[in-house]
């Protein structure tokens, strides 16, 4: 069994910061790319940012300058952190990561709310 685990969600004002982590625990053999999406009310869920195993981010448009991916090997970890935050980043946020030992699989966590509101 592999779990994700999300934290660091939280009520924020505008123009605040928030720092989301994310850890794969259990049968984790090796991590291939690991990520960030979020799904705000009444919407699909959209891609935030990924980072490949040798820590080459890719940005969502809407995120770009705002929002850092990175990702700590040794702990099986990936972090988001967010700034400048919009009452617009308001969305659940999802931890995805590929794991596996012969071949990859797709894993997600259950997600962290970020709410941003004054």
């Amino acid at each position: 069994q592999v779990q994700l685990v999300e934290s660091g969600g939280g009520l924020v004002q505008p123009g605040g910061s928030l720092r989301l982590s994310c850890a794969a625990s259990g049968r984790v053999f090796s991590i291939n790319a690991m990520g960030w999406y979020r799904q705000a009310p009444g919407k699909q869920r959209e891609l935030v940012a990924t980072i490949t195993s040798g820590g080459r981010p890719n940005y969502a448009d809407s995120v770009k300058g705002r929002f850092t991916i990175s990702r700590d090997n040794a702990k099986n970890t990936v972090y988001l952190q967010i700034n400048s935050l919009k009452p617009e980043d308001t969305a659940v946020y999802y931890c995805n990561a590929e794991i596996g030992d012969l071949g990859w699989v797709d894993y997600w966590g259950k997600g962290t709310l970020v709410t941003v509101s004054s």
